[in-house]
């Protein structure tokens, strides 16, 4: 298969994504072929470790392939549309709770299902120039592959200031949202990436790992973005999307830059796609558990992406990229919040 490369190089179990004028979209063939791989070397007594990189410099993985899950929305194929988002979220689970350590080489662009592909992975990589971001409320979606299961672990405000505006964050952000676990120069990956191969064949794999990534790590900087959630902890603690939006628009009003910032850019997002954000991050904060997270994006999924704001969405941003979706509905205040906790409190049941 052209997209993805999966090999073994001594006791390592690679995994390469190899799509790199898609930025290594994931498509349902690369995602299958990960899930095969990961299956095969869990029984697989020779792989000791799994390295999963992005070929390219742009980026490791800039997120899957929502141009085609469009293309499967629009004709109404609703089975490939729910096969698709479980195959890609089963992965999201399996990296997760994998009994082997994966270490994930988080170059460049880490957006979407860049994000699921690594962050839940138990070694995570960055450097310098990595770019981190959930811009799933820009095409009419919500921020899925079991970020939440993630971001529950760290302050409520950094998570949905992060979620909310689709922002894309450097790596000290990255470090302290718990999307990454250090960075390392730009010039150290290549020699890096060796030396997690010869890791892999250490009696003790996950302390020569750890050893490694702490004697290349760098100080990644100020994790500017979540210093500013932090100071507006109580906006985001306001008990509705609607309310959040508001104060924010308040302090913006009477001048707070960082603030003004911020509603600017959750402005921009769909408004159905706000509220899903919202509703599903805080019941992840509640459920503390990956695989349930991963059960609640998989019903949200199957929802949102049969509603027309993903069309549009994935239009405006990736098609015509004229950056002028219309919204159905086009207000926050007239969004169907009940629905969609209608839609994770069926999920629940099943």
């Amino acid at each position: 298969m052209d997209d993805i490369s999966i090999s073994i190089e001594g006791a390592c179990g690679i995994i390469r994504l190899a799509r790199p004028r898609a930025i290594n979209a994931l498509s349902a063939d690369m995602i299958a072929a990960v899930r095969a791989a990961l299956d095969e070397w869990d029984e697989d007594e020779r792989v000791r470790a799994v390295l999963i990189e992005g070929e390219g410099e742009k980026g490791l993985c800039a997120g899957g392939d929502v141009r085609a899950t469009r293309e499967l929305a629009l004709v109404g194929d609703t089975r490939r549309v729910s096969a698709f988002f479980a195959d890609e979220y089963d992965m999201n689970g399996l990296i997760a709770t994998y009994p082997k350590p994966i270490v994930a080489l988080q170059h460049g662009i880490v957006m979407g299902g860049g994000i699921g592909i690594s962050s839940h992975a138990r070694y995570r990589i960055a450097t310098a120039s990595s770019r981190f971001a959930m811009p799933e409320g820009a095409i009419g979606f919500f921020c899925d592959v079991g970020v939440n299961a993630i971001l529950y672990k760290t302050a409520q405000a950094r998570a949905l200031a992060f979620l909310m505006s689709g922002q894309t964050v450097a790596v000290a952000d990255a470090i302290a949202l718990g999307l990454a676990d250090a960075a390392v120069p730009e010039d150290a990956l290549a020699g890096l990436r060796a030396r997690v191969i010869e890791a892999a064949q250490a009696g003790d794999p996950d302390t020569a790992i750890t050893a490694l990534i702490q004697s290349e790590s760098i100080d990644p900087g100020e994790a500017s973005f979540c210093g500013l959630a932090d100071s507006l902890a109580p906006v985001f603690a306001a008990e509705t999307v609607g309310k959040i939006v508001e104060n924010l628009l308040d302090l913006a009003e009477e001048g707070d830059p960082g603030a003004a910032a911020l509603h600017a850019a959750i402005a921009r997002q769909c408004p159905t796609s706000l509220a899903a954000i919202v509703i599903s991050h805080r019941r992840a904060r509640q459920l503390r558990d990956v695989r349930a997270i991963l059960e609640d994006d998989l019903a949200l999924a199957k929802h949102m992406a049969l509603r027309p704001d993903f069309a549009e969405g994935v239009r405006a941003v990736l098609i015509d990229k004229d950056r002028n979706p219309q919204w159905q509905p086009a207000r926050l205040a007239d969004v169907d919040s009940d629905a969609l906790e209608k839609v994770l409190g069926e999920a629940a049941l099943t």
